[in-house]
């Protein structure tokens, strides 16, 4: 059954010309919490190979910005408002660059995903790591009242991380997406309405 389920996304993104089956994610968020906006100015983090982008910058249109950024190489060849960049998220000066040359951000996202190691809690440990720099990165680059949303895989850190988000954030929701497998453990964290100090 979940041969078939993970099949029909990943059939209908090749038959739609999308990068991967990640994009039906973002849509679906998108339909019921309208994160992004035409004009936004947003950064995906762990952007490879490049559907979220796809998919925002068609939302925020020529007349906002999309910064696409991951450890990979993406090839794929996107509109003129969308930069994207091969960088170390953790790099100490990928922040002052972001704020330098293109913050503040409407939106950021995150799908990042650790490479996994098939052992539960050391996989979770590294997707909270990365979802802890995915919100301090949030914290220093977003406008006020701007949102958030990051993938994680459920561990022992979760709850404290959320509770973090929380104090960040007015409104803040726990959502997985249909397309998301089944037996995935990942799920998202949608922050809206960020309070900058």
């Amino acid at each position: 059954m979940a041969y078939n389920f993970r099949d029909h996304y990943f059939q209908r993104a090749k038959k739609e010309n999308y990068l991967a089956r990640a994009i039906y994610k973002l849509e679906e968020i998108q339909k019921k919490h309208r994160v992004l906006r035409s004009g936004d100015r947003v950064l995906d983090l762990g952007a490879a190979p490049g559907s979220w982008m796809q998919l925002t910058s068609g939302v925020v249109g020529p007349s906002g910005l999309v910064v696409g950024v991951d450890l990979k190489k993406i090839e794929h060849v996107f509109p003129r408002h969308v930069v994207v960049l091969q960088r170390d998220i953790f790099d100490p000066e990928f922040e002052e660059d972001m704020v330098r040359e293109y913050a503040p951000f409407d939106v950021v996202l995150s799908d990042m995903a650790p490479s996994t190691c098939g052992i539960k809690a050391a996989d979770s440990a590294r997707s909270e790591l990365l979802f802890e720099r995915a919100i301090q990165l949030a914290e220093q680059l977003l406008k006020p009242q701007g949102h958030f949303l990051a993938k994680i895989f459920q561990g022992s850190d979760f709850h404290n991380l959320l509770a973090e988000t929380k104090k960040r954030f007015e409104w803040v929701k726990v959502v997985k997406p249909e397309a998301s497998k089944k037996q995935s453990k990942e799920i998202y964290v949608l922050a809206m309405r960020f309070k900058k100090p």
